[in-house]
């Protein structure tokens, strides 16, 4: 992708996964050219590793038909401006960063101008409504794939994509010794704990945190003794997930921390995740998942 020194790359990323991606990209990139130039939608992380940011992805970190629906007219207003901004900085290549319903629609705008585009994690379109293939490939120049087998269901439909894997595949060791975990999150040596990661999105884990919590209160009652350690993704996730504790499992000792998902997985013995990118690493820590078992007991008790 690079042809020349000092390239300029145009980026959107959606909520905290995207950035955490965007931050990996950039870092790659930088190594090939040091004096390459990133800008866009872009989180905290992303800013760190060298990215202008003209929105911060938190703009994007919407979820479900209604929620979308409910911002729908923001989004339209937020997309022609970074389209307007994307055609007057003329990038050498546009990469959207997960968050597909907005960027591939960003990304055809932009490929009809000239401007090369990426679509950086595959929607799902191996799993449902495969028709979508051809749409994808009409907007972006080029796929990168998370999943092996993801690359090889393009090139079956003749759009272009390649497998780049998971960062986070590099950065979680094969063996994630539990005890040096929890002493760096103050939890007890011994004893179980239960991780909880409610989800990244503000609505997500307002949706979540009163489920997760009414089950952190359940399993505590029907297992005297165990911990449990909440890493939150943002300031605003801590507040709505305090907010589901007071209500629904006030006595319960749940030990709040910021970030640190990975050490707080590598901690525990068994985790209460969202699905996405947290589905990912507890695997990877391979930390078994509390099932939809468990949540229907306490469904079933409340």
């Amino acid at each position: 992708m690079l042809t020349e020194s000092g390239a300029t790359f145009g980026l959107v990323a959606g909520e905290a996964s995207g950035d955490n991606l965007g931050a990996t990209l950039i870092r790659a990139l930088a190594e090939r050219d040091d004096e390459a130039r990133f800008f866009g939608v872009a989180g905290p992380r992303m800013e760190a590793a060298g990215c202008t940011v003209w929105q911060s992805s938190d703009e994007l970190a919407v979820m479900g038909l209604a929620e979308i629906v409910r911002h729908l007219p923001r989004l339209l207003v937020l997309r022609r401006e970074i389209i307007t901004r994307m055609l007057t900085a003329r990038p050498l290549a546009y990469i959207g960063i997960d968050a597909p319903e907005f960027n591939l629609r960003l990304a055809a705008a932009l490929k009809r101008e000239g401007i090369a585009t990426v679509q950086y994690v595959s929607p799902q379109v191996w799993a449902w409504r495969q028709g979508r293939v051809h749409t994808i490939g009409d907007a972006v120049d080029l796929v990168l794939c998370l999943l092996p087998f993801e690359a090889e269901f393009y090139a079956r439909h003749s759009v272009k994509a390649v497998f780049v894997g998971h960062p986070l595949a590099d950065k979680i060791p094969l063996r994630s010794d539990p005890g040096p975990a929890r002493a760096a999150l103050g939890l007890p040596a011994s004893g179980k704990v239960i991780a909880i990661l409610p989800g990244s999105r503000i609505s997500e884990v307002q949706r979540l945190g009163p489920p997760f919590a009414a089950t952190a209160k359940w399993l505590s009652k029907s297992r005297p003794g165990l911990c449990f350690v909440a890493p939150m993704a943002s300031r605003a996730a801590r507040v709505a997930f305090t907010a589901a504790l007071a209500e629904h499992a006030a006595r319960v000792p749940v030990k709040l921390v910021d970030g640190r998902a990975q050490e707080a997985l590598a901690a525990c013995d068994a985790a209460l995740v969202a699905s996405g990118t947290a589905t990912l690493e507890t695997a990877l820590v391979k930390r078994p998942p509390l099932g939809s078992s468990v949540m229907n007991a306490v469904r079933k008790r409340r």
